[in-house]
Parts: C-alpha cells; structure tokens; sequence
C-alpha cells in the first residue's frame, strides 16, 4: 500500500533516487507560512526522515496563510500538528517535532544527528542567522528561505545565491550579519527579485520577521502583509530545490550541491 504513494515519483525519478529520498535525513525549521508548505511536499515526496522545529502555536492571523492552521488547530503547536499530518501522509516516515526556538541553546539539538539538508524558513533574523552559521560550519546543506510577505508578483520567485539576492531587505541584512561571523554567503536560497515599493516599503522599518502579533521569545514584530499564494510557492520552491539537491542535480552558485554529491 505505501508503495502506491510514490509510484509516480518513482517513475519520475527512478527507484534509486527514490530510495534516496527515502533515506534522506531533512529538518525544516520555522513551520509557517512557506515551512508549512515545505513540509507538506517533501512529506509526499517520500523523504523517509524529518525534523519539525518550530517554538509557535496556531494562531488567527495565520489562517490565511499557513497549511497547519485551521479552526480546528487553534491553539495548538504547529510542530505537534505538522507531525501529524505528515504521518497521516507517509506513516512510514519517521518524524521528529521539536517545539523549540532556535538560537545559541538549541541549535545543537536542532542540528544534532546528521542531517543531509536544512531547510531554514525562519522569518526573525537573530535565530535565522544562528541557523545559517551554525549549519554551515557543521557543512550541512541548506535551502534559506528570503522575504516572501510584501511580495505579490509569483513570476518574480527565484532561486540562487546569498551573494546574488537583490531588492530583498531581509537578505540584505543577513548578509550584513553573515560577514561579521565570516561564514559564506554561498549559500542556496529562495527569494523574489520583486522590488518593494510604494506604501508596503513602510512595513519594513519596523523590523524584518515574522508576519505575526508579537510572541514571547525575540523582540516585539511588525505586521508585514503576505499572500497565501506566494508563500506558497516560496515553500514549494523550496522544497522542489531540496529534493534536487538530494538526488544530486545541484544549482550552479551554490556549494551545496558538492555536500550532497560526493
């Protein structure tokens, strides 16, 4: 029966890449807006063993945009119910929820157990930035997620270096603090080329997060407005970006590709 799910991966790429898949060792940390989504097509696209990380729980404002959120989950942590629904998909796959937040404590936990690839669909800069280091300087494979609210143009959602990113605060800034650590802006991300202008420049002087009322941990948070349909593809995009980079296709501009084709 759990062979019928992925017999049309498996005919896309083949049992060999499939069973890659499936030994594959992923963490996805921040499970909202584009992580909610991550989580839901690597989960259907057999990746046999996934780490959930996310401190929050379901609140109202994230319905219009969060896969895990619903009347239903209100309340609720968002790692708790991602596991969940990703057993609901592939019982089979082997899931870890870890409702923490990230930074100098945690990250060990969060990074511990060799991973193959990180997906980082955090929104607050001080744990992304713990996030980006500490994995690079374990050489774990990351697929960073950049500014996806303000964004309205899906044309515009890219995929490539740190190095490379334009007309994105958010990258800007991680950049900035990057350098300072002296990690490599290598680093493969997700990001739109799509300028932010006019009256939604405003929201960014606030300070770049999460698109949500203020939470316990980190500082207070502005509201940034965000469509469901491109934080969406920001985590499809994602999630399309590791599996290739998992059976070893790679994008030229990143040194992840090396990590997980030797």
């Amino acid at each position: 029966m759990l062979e019928d799910r992925f017999v049309r991966i498996r005919q896309l790429i083949g049992n060999r890449n499939l069973q890659r898949l499936d030994n594959s060792r992923v963490a996805i940390v921040g499970l909202g807006a584009v992580g909610s989504y991550a989580t839901e097509a690597l989960a259907r696209a057999g990746i046999g063993h996934l780490r959930l990380v996310d401190f929050d729980v379901v609140r109202p404002s994230n319905i219009n945009r969060q896969l895990f959120a619903l009347e239903s989950t209100l309340g609720l942590s968002k790692a708790a119910i991602a596991r969940q629904r990703v057993l609901d998909i592939n019982p089979a796959c082997e899931v870890q929820s870890l409702p923490l937040f990230v930074d100098q404590q945690s990250v060990e936990t969060v990074l511990g157990g060799g991973l193959d690839l990180v997906i980082d669909a955090i929104d607050s800069v001080g744990p992304k930035i713990e996030l980006l280091a500490q994995a690079s300087g374990r050489g774990i494979a990351v697929v960073s997620c950049m500014g996806a609210a303000l964004r309205t143009d899906p044309t515009q959602v890219r995929v490539g270096s740190l190095a490379d990113i334009h007309h994105c605060p958010l990258a800007r800034r991680v950049r900035k603090e990057l350098r300072k650590r002296g990690v490599s802006l290598d680093l493969c991300c997700v990001y739109s080329t799509e300028p932010v202008n006019g009256l939604r420049q405003t929201a960014i002087t606030f300070d770049r997060a999460d698109e949500e009322e203020s939470v316990q941990r980190g500082r207070k948070r502005s509201v940034l407005g965000s469509l469901p349909t491109l934080t969406g593809i920001f985590g499809l995009t994602a999630a399309n970006t590791a599996l290739r980079l998992l059976v070893g296709e790679g994008f030229p501009g990143t040194a992840a590709k090396d990590k997980l084709t030797n």
